[in-house]
């Protein structure tokens, strides 16, 4: 990781549980790398029914203000929070099934969001590929540069 890395997390109620967890993951991380800080943007209960498109937006937000920021996002499947979010101009989300979706997706696409599902939630696996993504740096290929560029042209 270069610089200072800020992640924002955020969750619905389907994601509360794996937040935690992801949490713990970040914490563990943050005592070998204190340049990484890392805020959680909600939900706060498990309990409470909420709309996952809200917690994509407000995490899709503030991964936008800054290129060292990241994002990861977690709900029951992961699916619908990689959908809100990428709905939003300028996030790259990326699915996190295994170490080579996360790998993959930022030497590709530079992807700086993250979603994770939390139903199945394998901590031992997440961590892993949670660390993965964090640390896998955009290769900067043309080709792939070129491919970004075009994926912002869709989004005018």
């Amino acid at each position: 990781m270069n610089g200072d890395i800020q992640i924002f997390i955020g969750s619905d109620h389907a994601g509360f549980e794996g937040k935690k967890k992801v949490i713990s993951v970040l914490k563990d991380l943050q005592k070998n790398d204190k340049k990484l800080n890392f805020i959680d943007l909600g939900t706060d209960s498990k309990i409470k029914k909420v709309d996952y498109p809200k917690y994509a937006k407000l995490v899709g937000n503030k991964v936008n203000k800054n290129k060292n920021n990241y994002g990861i996002l977690i709900c029951g499947t992961g699916t619908g929070m990689n959908i809100a979010a990428n709905k939003i101009n300028g996030i790259r989300a990326a699915m996190g099934y295994d170490l080579y979706s996360a790998k993959m997706s930022r030497i590709d696409n530079n992807a700086n969001v993250l979603c994770l599902r939390s139903r199945d939630f394998n901590l031992n696996r997440y961590t892993n590929i949670i660390k993965t993504f964090l640390k896998t740096q955009f290769s900067g290929i043309e080709r792939h540069q070129k491919r970004i560029d075009l994926i912002h042209k869709l989004e005018k």
